[in-house]
Formats: C-alpha cells, structure tokens, sequence
C-alpha cells in the first residue's frame, strides 16, 4: 500500500496573482507549506512580454518559502506562442534565473498552435509539457530523448486526455509528473488526492508512487540535492 506519511509531496505547475492566479506567491507558499508540500513550482504564464520580468519578481520568494519549509522553484509557463518562439523563450527565462521551464501543452480544450508539443519536447531548456492532450508517439519519443517530463494534471478539462498521455509515456519511456496546475486555493491537493489523480490516469500503484516521489524526474532530484 501507499504510504501516505513517507513520500515527499511536489507540485511544479502553479499560478498567482501575476499570471491568472488567485493568490500572491506567498499565500500559495503557505498553503502548500500547511498540506506538506516540500517542492513548489511557481510558474505563471509567460510570453515575450513578461518571460523575464516574471522570473526576477519572483527570485526573492525563494527566502519566504525556504522560512515555511519548502524549496521554491521559480518559473515560467510559456503559454500560446508560436512554436517557433519556445526555445528563445526558454533560453531567456534560464538566463535570467528560472528553475523550471513548462510549456503550456496542445490541450484539447484550448486552440493551443500545432507544433507546440513538438517544439517543447525538441527543447533541452525545458522541463515539464503541462497537459500535452492527444500527444504523438513522435513527440513523446523526442520528450524522452531531451528528458522532457509529460504531465499528469488534475485541471479540469486538461485531465481528459490524462489516460492517453499515460498510454504514450509507458510505450515511449517518458518521465511524468502529476501537477495540479493552481489557479485557486481549493486547486492545491493533498497527498490522497495526488494518488487518485495518478491511479485514475491509469498508472499502476507501483508506477504512481514512484511518479509522486519526484524520484524519475531529474532536474528534480538535481535542486533537491
């Protein structure tokens, strides 16, 4: 069985007040801080306009969420851009001090551009593919080679192709992650919540506690080190 009370809870795929979040980043910090987070990923919606500035507003949390126990990884979701644009993008927000890259996946839900997973998984600089839809065996192949993490989402309306994404990182070998992708306090989950996500995506337990530790995800491992 899972055991609730011995795995490390992550979230990388958040939001605040500076994209279209609810919450300034440090009320987000206490209220994962309070369910027992110990990783939180910041990553508000970003495009040419704000890639940069978005990373430096948020550099000086690092100390507020360090003071409720959580490492704070400061980044970006780079959202609806010409695929072009990505690894420019990417670039710029490594630059300026980011510690993890989303690119807000080909959703079925949303007129994301064609091109858009393909572009991601291409690119080292990133790290996640957040809710990456109805994703070919092609691009999830490219996401393996550049170690590319697919995430497993419990946003409503993204969640729909969750089983499928499972389906094509098992085939292909591809790292995962389950985030929530916050957008209002009632967003953030508890650790139960987490493993219903993971199991009802179709992971096996096995395969979801493994996935909920953080323990396949690399750049992970690197910033918890």
């Amino acid at each position: 069985m899972y055991d609730l009370h011995t795995h490390t809870m992550y979230d990388l795929h958040t939001h605040t007040i500076y994209s279209d979040g609810e919450l300034l980043p440090a009320e987000l910090i206490r209220r994962a801080a309070v369910l027992g987070y110990l990783t939180l990923g910041i990553t508000d919606h970003a495009d040419r306009s704000n890639v940069t500035s978005l990373v430096h507003t948020l550099c000086p949390m690092r100390e507020t969420a360090q003071a409720y126990g959580i490492q704070l990884l400061v980044g970006v979701e780079i959202t609806h851009v010409p695929p072009v644009e990505i690894p420019t993008l990417a670039r710029e927000a490594r630059d300026a001090g980011a510690d993890i890259i989303i690119v807000h996946g080909e959703t079925i839900t949303e007129p994301v551009a064609p091109g858009t997973n393909a572009a991601a998984c291409a690119c080292a600089d990133v790290d996640v593919l957040a809710h990456p839809g109805l994703i070919s065996i092609q691009d999830a192949r490219m996401a393996r080679e550049n170690q590319v993490a697919l995430e497993i989402t419990s946003r409503g309306g993204h969640n729909r192709t969750n089983g499928h994404v499972v389906c094509v990182a098992r085939a292909e070998e591809c790292l995962l992650a389950v985030n929530s992708d916050t957008h209002a306090p009632s967003d953030l989950m508890g650790m139960a919540e987490r493993m219903q996500v993971a199991r009802g995506a179709g992971l096996t337990e096995i395969e979801s506690v493994s996935i909920l530790s953080g323990k396949n995800l690399p750049f992970l491992q690197k910033k918890r080190a």
